[in-house]
């Protein structure tokens, strides 16, 4: 029965995302209203539980186990850009026995061992199948409860969220005694108007979000971080790729060279943590630049970024609403830690975040402490939500299964690391491969990449 689906969509309280998490579950209603049954509960995860941890999901499985153990069959999870066919999704779910631990998603896996993963199952990554989110992904309420029993008496430890989909379905498996990813046909990631997708429960649509017009070229200040033993190998590599699509940009350094030009912000380089060169660039872009400019965006030298589709990106959000944006990441978020941008990816901010951020006195604890740690403690302080886009990266595209690639136009990647990165560049980021990526994604060599 519809009923027994607890659907709970993977929102964020900014506007534009909360806003497009309504529309999925004003969606799911009137599909439930329309073949006349009684309707199913439909969650968001960003007003289930206002502690800071909720979109790690485990923390929510005991008020789950509580509130919906009882009566329900199925959580059924999907994020905002999921759509769903909810008479295919009963059929699907349908053919499982609900007595028993399920485990249901759309399978990735990795192809090589990879840092984002702690090079897990080394000997062969392929083994590890974890869900794409995108799809939607489920779990039996026998599982659920066994999960809320197994979290009351091992709490979460406190330790660093770096990709969620992944560490669930680790913690799910119990080092082989929980069940592994049962792979899902009708959980697909190909776009609704695709001639594919008739099988399918789920289709995902969202490549590159644009809300109208993309933020104009001046709008966007860019910020790279770097330093003089640098300056010879990164710099170019960004001046033969992204430089020539940003109007406004900087280089911060240690040093000030003249042919870049590097500005030396007084900042000594760090080997660790780059917090005081951070603060200072944020300074910097609030006293000194225009105040009609209402972006601003840091990268490390070794970022790779495309300019042209943030600003499509960042015609959806609001400038006078403290943005804070980029790829999420957590720390400690099992006993009240806190959600933070990772820096690599590239942190997007907007004028009014900086302008809160530095009025709340909220610094460095020392020089070389981990800025984008920093932000994410600072931010939270202040009770401003980061906001996650999965379109940075904070590693390079074969760091990540190519499936999930697939249904993305990406924004960024990071590290030049065994990797050629103007090739990356123009295969991945480049404005005029828009049209071709998805056949480009399709071909590409591993080696080359």
């Amino acid at each position: 029965e519809l009923k027994e689906i607890v659907f709970i969509i993977q929102s964020q309280s900014n506007s534009f995302h909360s806003k497009r998490a309504e529309d999925l579950k004003r969606d799911i209603l009137k599909q439930a209203a329309d073949l006349g049954k009684e309707l199913p509960t439909v969650l968001l995860i960003h007003q289930m539980n206002r502690r800071e941890g909720a979109w790690t999901i485990l923390p929510l499985m005991r008020d789950l186990s509580v509130t919906y153990g009882g009566n329900s069959s199925w959580i059924f999870f999907c994020e905002e850009d999921t759509r769903i066919q909810v008479v295919k999704l009963l059929e699907t779910l349908g053919r499982f026995d609900t007595s028993k631990e399920w485990f249901l998603g759309k399978a990735l896996y990795d192809e090589e061992s990879t840092i984002i993963h702690h090079y897990a199952f080394a000997e062969n990554p392929t083994v590890f199948k974890f869900p794409d989110f995108a799809a939607g992904w489920a779990l039996s309420i026998p599982l659920v409860n066994k999960l809320a029993n197994k979290l009351k008496s091992e709490p979460l430890k406190s330790d660093f969220t770096i990709d969620l989909k992944h560490e669930i379905a680790l913690y799910i498996w119990q080092k082989g005694d929980g069940p592994h990813l049962t792979p899902v046909p009708e959980f697909c990631t190909d776009d609704a108007n695709s001639h594919k997708v008739n099988h399918c429960a789920t289709t995902f649509s969202n490549f590159l979000p644009l809300c109208g017009e993309p933020v104009k070229k001046e709008d966007v200040f860019v910020a790279v971080k770097t330093c003089r033993k640098f300056h010879g190998d990164r710099i170019p590599i960004v001046k033969q790729t992204w430089e020539r699509e940003a109007a406004l940009i900087e280089y911060y350094s240690d040093y000030a060279e003249i042919s870049i030009p590097t500005i030396d912000l007084g900042v000594p380089n760090t080997d660790r943590g780059h917090c005081g060169k951070t603060f200072a660039i944020l300074e910097r872009f609030l006293n000194q630049s225009s105040s009609r400019i209402p972006w601003l965006v840091i990268v490390d030298d070794d970022t790779l970024i495309s300019i042209f589709r943030l600003r499509k990106l960042l015609s959806c959000y609001d400038p006078s609403e403290p943005v804070f944006l980029g790829e999420r990441y957590g720390y400690g978020l099992g006993t009240g830690g806190y959600s933070y941008i990772t820096g690599g990816g590239g942190m997007v901010f907007s004028r009014m975040a900086v302008q809160k951020l530095l009025a709340s006195k909220c610094r460095c604890y020392s020089m070389d402490a981990p800025d984008d740690m920093v932000l994410g403690m600072c931010f939270s302080g202040l009770g401003i939500p980061i906001t996650h886009s999965p379109l940075f990266h904070q590693a390079r595209p074969m760091d990540y299964p190519k499936d999930y690639l697939s249904h993305q136009i990406p924004v960024s990647f990071h590290k030049h690391w065994n990797i050629d990165p103007v090739k990356v560049y123009f295969t991945w980021l480049a404005p005029n491969t828009e049209d071709s990526l998805h056949e480009k994604k399709a071909a590409y060599n591993r080696e080359d990449l």
